[in-house]
């Protein structure tokens, strides 16, 4: 049964600058997550005074009271309280942008553009570490564990398999999470990505080693040189090319869309990109 009386939610709602100072409001596990028009008229002090509240800050551009794990019932009463829609998190975090200073603004941005990378990139430093220690680490005589065991001298030899995949095409999952960021189409994004780290192109750490091909165009050529294990170089691929699609859309018409953008972007995307 819930414990939610409408007498705490009028209260919470007044504390936090009247219904209409809520952009939107949406929750998490415990918290509700209030995007206000004017943040500075909720009273954080007088809330955490509220018998259901366990707390309250402000993060990210948004004003989170701590309610527990009935935040549910609460978010519910709060919606129909105040009549505001359900927020999903993308909204709020568009919502919550507005009162952000520009340099917060774009943590935010690199931040959903990195996130959904981080699962790859810890199970990668994980895998390599356990790599290190079987094989690069001596534990015995001078030996590593690896020319001790023959069996883990084979792990050894396959987790590299992994690590490589993770750390020498990062940038296919940094242009796609970049062009998807930007609202182009991440299968773009992917093969762009690919174009960066082609078998074609030269590890860009043989530079001064070896001399790389070029694509003579005539009146330029371009050097065919990877970006392999590269951030930043993809990161601004892929913003380009996010770029470049969306401005393209809204000039090209819907009938010639699939025949010009996504080959116009692509094209001058991995030009730009090299």
């Amino acid at each position: 049964m819930s414990k939610v009386k409408q007498a705490d939610i009028d209260r919470l709602i007044d504390l936090v600058g009247g219904r209409d100072n809520i952009a939107t409001v949406s929750h998490c596990i415990t918290r509700l997550r209030f995007v206000l028009h004017q943040p500075a008229n909720a009273r954080p002090k007088e809330i955490e005074q509220l018998p259901m509240v366990k707390g309250c800050f402000t993060n990210a551009g948004q004003f989170q009271v701590v309610i527990g794990t009935e935040v549910g019932d609460y978010y519910n009463a709060l919606l129909e309280t105040t009549g505001k829609a359900y927020a999903d998190k993308e909204q709020a975090k568009k919502a919550a942008r507005q009162n952000m200073k520009w340099h917060e603004q774009l943590i935010s941005h690199f931040a959903e553009i990195f996130f959904p990378l981080l699962p790859a990139l810890i199970s990668g430093g994980l895998i390599l570490g356990f790599r290190n220690v079987i094989g690069d680490v001596p534990m015995s005589h001078g030996q590593t564990l690896a020319q001790m065991h023959p069996a883990l001298k084979t792990l050894y030899d396959f987790l590299w398999l992994i690590g490589e995949a993770i750390f020498f095409y990062l940038p296919v999952g940094i242009c796609w999470s970049a062009v998807k960021k930007m609202g182009g189409t991440p299968i773009l994004g992917i093969v762009l990505g690919v174009t960066l780290v082609s078998p074609q192109l030269m590890n860009a750490y043989l530079l001064g080693q070896q001399t790389p091909d070029v694509w003579n165009f005539g009146v330029f050529s371009i050097e065919k040189i990877g970006y392999q294990a590269q951030v930043i170089p993809a990161l601004l691929a892929g913003l380009a090319l996010g770029f470049i699609e969306t401005r393209l859309k809204r000039i090209v018409p819907d009938y010639l869309y699939l025949v010009v953008v996504p080959v116009c972007s692509l094209i001058l995307a991995v030009f730009l990109a090299h």
